[in-house]
């Protein structure tokens, strides 16, 4: 017999201390008065494996159970913020506010992320997306069957143009061979209520299985007057043919979302937590464009009226899987996409007429995207071989229009007739990437080595109709992007693992790239302007014994060629920005998780991050030095910690945890930050198991920020600042209180 480590005492011991060390570092008057996250559970106590055994390099997989534990409506995203060097923060109860989202692995922002959906690209799911959309957008978060995290490394052919720090790929849950209906129904806080039904028509003479869904949410904000309200449609078929397969999906969402309004620290101090825009008073708004204020406001950009976003997506695609052999195999995906998409402000700086000083200022979008991966892997010998390729031609438009308002009306549709443009650009993105990889298993399969490169061309052609903003070609091109790794069984429990990888991210297009510039600022920039690269390593060990799973992982990045855009004037109001090389980062950490099964009832799951991302590059604003180097990256707290306990009965079941997240700067001289903070989450429920011809049924209760802590959620809402030694930068916005939601799960 293999000698195993008494792993189980060192590790309760190790992420105590870290667990005390992350409390000890919070503010004290924070640290006395919470604890924090979790979600609900609708399954078994959790056994699904979540350390990426056999990989070589840090990757985490959520499966369906874990994705079921949480509020129906979820985003994906926020489900996978309990894994070691995720950082997740929304202003609402669901994760699922794009203007709030905030999303980071190991200090690389959403924005430096490759994100896909059963292969398929999702762009960097930023706000103004010039090539994707979000995930909570992509799909209802019922049909998500599992998501895979790779925190560093992601694999070398993953379909992205902006995987620096890592990628999160979801995969669609495939449709039962089972006929039957699948519903949901949820009621809670702020007259939320979300309806969910899916019909799945089992697997139809040995040949073809499919799906169909629909989803209905509504729901208040949860302050201020307004709603953040959705409607999808998704639907899956597989057809099996031999030992080949074709699988089509078209899904389809119209989300439409009032905003909160973004605060400073001095006005969380002066105006609350519970302050947000003026709807449904018009009146205290015309009288704020007039500098007129009233109450604790003395300031035109403390509120506005109000402000939205709309989107409307549709997203489908095919693929075809060939097996020619036992060890030789095909897989190709076509797939569209388009959006239409309008960001709402009612705006006191343009005025409608002499007698209305708002006007309603949009910014508007479009994408139109077609792309074709393909990708084929040979078994020969120890070897398997993989190689592929992707393809994607953008077109994306970008517009800044002004609406003449009169009063107060539901202005949350898509407008049209404006009465002024400031700026409307076209871009056209044709992407080209290709990659080669093999594994070799040797000494029996204790050891597996992979080696691979990706090369990749993105070349933008930017067309400017109306306005100053910038026009030209860009590319961005890498002929050779290697990648490395290996995975050593130690014995059948234990194994260590290393990677290296070498990743590019390609410039952006839209309202915030390098086009944003004015004409003449683009052409003095544009020969200094190189495409952000990064280079990760990372080297752990993961272990698993009958009650005990979890892995330790250290690791180094340094980012080159940061581009940085340069705001010119207060980040709401939107002027034309410079765009510039700020240099390098360089980022440490460690990662450890584990999850203790004591019993068949009783599970514990823990995971502690820290990491340690600075500047290394001091830059130039104006022709003034803006001295960042040694400084902590913005958005990127050293210490994350996550604790949960889960209990399941077969009848009862609940779930607690906490979720600590360190100090965050969102100035990069880091004289500006928020502190500390815990969160808690409350769930449980009861399984009601049948009743009548209703089949799985229970009744579940969720309870989010359990003890109603005041906090800052997202910041950099409106940009980074260089410095904020006042706390007046307006790029913040407050969590969520205490919410209370109850659901019924069932199958017909």
């Amino acid at each position: 017999m293999q000698q195993r480590f008494p792993l189980k005492p060192l590790c309760l011991v190790v992420l105590q201390a870290l667990a005390c060390q992350a409390y000890a570092a919070a503010d004290a008057v924070d640290a006395a008065a919470d604890s924090s996250v979790a979600g609900a559970i609708v399954g078994p106590v959790q056994t699904v494996e979540i350390t990426g055994r056999g990989q070589s390099r840090q990757v985490q997989n959520i499966n369906k159970a874990d994705l079921a534990e949480a509020l129906p409506g979820t985003s994906p995203l926020k489900v996978l913020e309990k894994l070691p060097g995720v950082n997740f923060q929304s202003a609402d109860p669901f994760g699922a506010y794009e203007w709030s989202t905030r999303f980071s692995v190991r200090g690389f922002n959403q924005n430096q992320l490759g994100f896909t959906l059963d292969g398929v690209p999702l762009g960097d799911m930023s706000y103004g997306n010039n090539n994707g959309l979000h995930i909570s957008r992509a799909i209802s978060s019922e049909n998500v069957g599992n998501v895979t995290v790779s925190q560093g490394a992601g694999a070398v052919g993953t379909a992205s143009t902006s995987n620096l720090g890592g990628t999160v790929q979801f995969f669609t849950l495939a449709p039962s061979e089972q006929r039957g209906l699948t519903f949901a129904q949820t009621f809670g806080s702020d007259s939320t209520s979300r309806t969910f039904a899916r019909v799945d028509t089992g697997l139809i003479n040995n040949v073809v299985k499919a799906y169909i869904s629909g989803t209905r949410q509504r729901t208040d904000k949860t302050k201020g007057a307004g709603g953040q309200d959705q409607d999808q449609l998704n639907s899956q078929f597989v057809f099996n043919f031999g030992e080949n397969s074709l699988t089509g999906f078209l899904n389809y969402s119209d989300r439409r979302e009032v905003d909160y309004q973004d605060v400073s620290l001095e006005m969380v101090r002066r105006l609350g937590y519970g302050w947000d825009n003026y709807q449904p008073d018009w009146q205290r708004a015309v009288d704020a464009a007039k500098n007129k204020f009233s109450g604790a406001v003395n300031s035109l950009d403390d509120a506005y009226y109000s402000a939205g976003g709309l989107r409307k997506d549709t997203i489908g695609g095919l693929t075809l899987n060939l097996n020619f052999t036992n060890n030789l195999a095909l897989k190709t995906t076509i797939y569209h996409h388009d959006n239409d998409g309008q960001g709402h402000w009612y705006t006191p700086y343009v005025a409608t007429d002499a007698a209305n000083p708002i006007s309603l200022r949009t910014t508007e979008y479009s994408i139109g995207r077609d792309g074709v991966t393909s990708d084929v892997t040979w078994e020969v010998g120890n070897h398997t071989i993989t190689a592929g390729l992707w393809g994607e031609r953008s077109n994306h438009n970008a517009t800044r229009n002004y609406y003449k308002v009169t009063g107060p009306a539901d202005t949350m549709f898509f407008l049209s007739n404006p009465f002024r443009t400031d700026f409307k650009q076209n871009f056209v993105t044709t992407t080209s990437q290709y990659y080669v990889a093999d594994t070799l298993s040797a000494m029996d399969g204790k050891l597996k080595i992979n080696a691979g490169f990706k090369a990749m061309d993105v070349d933008i052609k930017a067309t400017n109709i109306i306005g100053t903003r910038a026009a030209g070609d860009l590319d961005a091109e890498k002929k050779f992007l290697p990648q490395a790794g290996f995975n050593y069984a130690i014995s059948s429990d234990d194994e260590v693992f290393g990677s290296a990888s070498k990743n590019m991210r390609a410039f952006q297009p839209g309202v915030n790239g390098p086009f944003s510039q004015t004409q003449a600022a683009y052409n003095a920039g544009v020969g200094n302007l190189k495409p952000e690269t990064s280079v990760n390593i990372d080297f752990g060990y993961r272990f698993k014994r009958a009650d005990i799973q979890g892995s330790v992982a250290v690791y180094n990045a340094r980012f080159d060629d940061r581009l940085l855009s340069v705001a010119t004037c207060a980040g709401i109001v939107g002027c034309p920005s410079t765009f510039v090389n700020v240099g390098k980062i360089d980022t440490k950490g460690l990662e450890a998780i584990a999850v203790w099964k004591f019993n068949r009832e009783i599970s514990w799951f823990n995971s502690y991050t820290f990491n340690d991302s600075k500047y290394k590059s001091d830059y130039t604003d104006n022709n003034k030095l803006v001295a960042v180097s040694g400084k902590q990256v913005v958005d990127a707290p050293r210490s994350l910690f996550n604790t949960e306990v889960s209990y399941e009965s077969g009848t009862w079941f609940a779930r607690v945890g906490g979720k600590y997240t360190g100090k965050r700067y969102y100035t990069y001289l880091n004289d500006g930050g928020v502190p500390s903070f815990w969160l808690a989450n409350l769930s449980a429920g009861y399984k009601l198991k049948s009743l009548g011809m209703l089949k799985d049924l229970s009744l579940q209760v969720n309870v989010t920020n359990l003890f109603d802590k005041q906090y800052i959620s997202s910041i950099g809402t409106n940009g980074f600042q260089a410095s904020d030694v006042g706390g007046t930068a307006q790029t913040l916005l407050t969590g969520a209180p205490r919410q209370v939601f109850f659901t019924l799960n069932g199958k017909l």
